[in-house]
């Protein structure tokens, strides 16, 4: 049983419909990590390139940034710190090993605005249909490390699996991150391959690993005519649904009850049941 006097951690997904112009979306981001805030969220994760989404794929390499520098990673400093809250800053473009790409990093800054850990998207999308075409290996460089971290929230610490969209669809690098409590996953995904798969794919990601997944997603039609599925969601470790937002601007948010990722695994053990 839950200690009632026990506070939970509260986590928050930002929605956003992000533009060209960095300067307009980081304001957006402020505003809408400060409401969340201010509604009890302890750990605020921001969407895949919630500081540019632009009309061309070399838009983002002409912002990148070097590691530990630059507007975008103040920005998400200075919203830690005044705040006080865990920034997931879903993705920011940073300056590769190559000179014409970037590392899609998700950076995570600690309550007192310090970078404490960096995990670079290692799975790049690539899909064509009649109507689109992607190829993100033409401007992002891949990582190649699985990152999963301990952060303080409220009474508990949770273990935390980093992972960015396309990532989602490679079960072995939850696999790779071990144990976790929350699994996040800053996204822009398309309208075709999200009505198709993206709910479907988030709560086998929460159902295998019994733990929560927390998605933030861009969501609406952007200025530059592209569409992003949104649904921004929240899933606890059995598969349910706690919180989903289609599309627009706002936020999804809800507790981590690390009793109910208990029970789950000791109702049906099944990660001690795996031989391979």
């Amino acid at each position: 049983m839950n200690n009632p006097s026990k506070r939970l951690p509260v986590v928050a997904a930002i929605q956003m419909i992000s533009s060209p112009v960095v300067d307009e979306n980081l304001a957006t981001a402020s505003r809408l990590v400060a409401e969340a805030a201010e509604k009890g969220a302890d750990l605020v994760l921001l969407p895949e390139y919630f500081c540019i989404m632009g009309n061309k794929d070399t838009d983002k390499v002409a912002v990148r940034e070097p590691y530990g520098d630059g507007p975008i990673q103040a920005c998400l400093a200075n919203l830690a710190s005044r705040h006080h809250v865990w920034i997931l800053g879903g993705s920011v473009p940073l300056v590769a090993n190559s000179d014409d790409r970037v590392r899609n990093s998700l950076l995570v800054f600690d309550p007192s605005g310090k970078r404490v850990s960096r995990y670079d998207k290692i799975h790049l999308f690539n899909f064509q249909n009649s109507e689109q075409s992607f190829d993100e290996a033409r401007t992002n460089e891949p990582g190649n490390t699985p990152v999963a971290i301990d952060i303080p929230v409220a009474e508990d610490t949770l273990r935390v699996g980093l992972s960015i969209c396309y990532d989602l669809r490679f079960p072995e690098l939850y696999r790779a991150l071990g144990k976790c409590d929350l699994i996040v996953v800053p996204s822009a995904f398309t309208v075709v391959t999200g009505q198709a798969h993206w709910e479907i794919l988030l709560r086998a990601r929460a159902i295998e690993n019994q733990c929560y997944v927390l998605a933030a997603a861009q969501g609406g039609r952007h200025p530059t005519g592209r569409k992003t599925y949104g649904h921004s969601i929240l899933i606890d470790p059995w598969g349910d649904v706690m919180a989903v937002l289609p599309e627009g601007e706002g936020i999804v948010s809800g507790v981590i009850d690390r009793e109910r990722i208990i029970e789950t695994r000791k109702r049906l053990p099944a990660l001690s049941h795996r031989t391979l």
